[in-house]
Order: structure tokens, then C-alpha cells, then sequence
């Protein structure tokens, strides 16, 4: 799923971001591994599956730690992806400070990706 969330950013026009990016602080101590990762902004984008619940305690850990090293996180679930690309994709132009199609409506279905008219809803 981490796939279609990259694929729906890309298809949004932002840059490709890295993936399984290694992310140390400021002694260069590893402090975590981003599902996607957008480093002139220190963006960490990470996407929870079905076994989020099982590694509650270990990714909450892992985040402060990422927080403390002064990276920016959002967190996006497959609902999030399938129910709401429009905002996923919203959220992350705002993040990196880049909100070049603002108000522009996204459908994400099955494997393809089209902009729909303003206006239009999510399916």
C-alpha cells in the first residue's frame, strides 16, 4: 500500500519521494526508516496497514524519536488513500509548502489515477 501512496503523490504532480529512507539525528544515530521520505523538507510519510495495531507501542516510540530529531511526520491509512486522496494529497502539498493545484479533486480507483473536475467527489 505504501506503493499506492507514492503513486497517488506522484500522480498529484509533487516529486518522487525516497522509499525505505534510513533517518539519523543530528549525531547521526539511526533513529528510524521512513515508508516514504521527502528530505529538503525532513517530510516523513508513513503508512499504517491491517498490523499497525500489533506495533502500536514500537511505531508511537519510533515517532518521538523522529520528532526529536526535528522530523516532520504525517501518518495515512488505506482509507485514507482509497476514501480521501484529495486531502492525503492536500496534506502533503501543504507540508512541503507547495500548493501549486490547490482545490484540485482526486480519484484513486483500483489501479488508476486521473484528476477529476473540480467539484467532482471522491469515489
Amino acid at each position: 500500500m505504501e506503493t499506492r501512496l507514492r503513486w497517488l503523490l506522484i500522480q498529484a504532480g509533487l516529486p518522487y519521494p525516497e522509499v525505505q529512507a534510513n533517518l539519523r539525528d543530528a549525531s547521526a544515530r539511526f533513529v528510524g526508516r521512513a515508508d516514504l521520505y521527502y528530505p529538503a523538507a525532513r517530510l516523513v510519510l508513513e503508512f499504517d496497514g491491517g498490523n499497525h495495531r500489533e506495533r502500536l507501542v514500537e511505531d508511537n516510540r519510533r515517532q518521538n524519536a523522529l520528532v526529536d530529531a526535528g522530523y516532520r511526520l504525517l501518518r495515512f491509512t488505506a482509507a485514507d488513500i482509497h476514501g480521501r486522496p484529495g486531502v492525503v494529497v492536500a496534506q502533503v502539498r501543504a507540508a512541503l509548502g507547495n500548493r501549486g493545484d490547490a482545490g484540485q479533486t482526486y480519484v484513486l480507483r483500483k489501479t488508476h489515477h486521473m484528476p477529476a473536475s473540480k467539484g467532482a467527489s471522491c469515489a
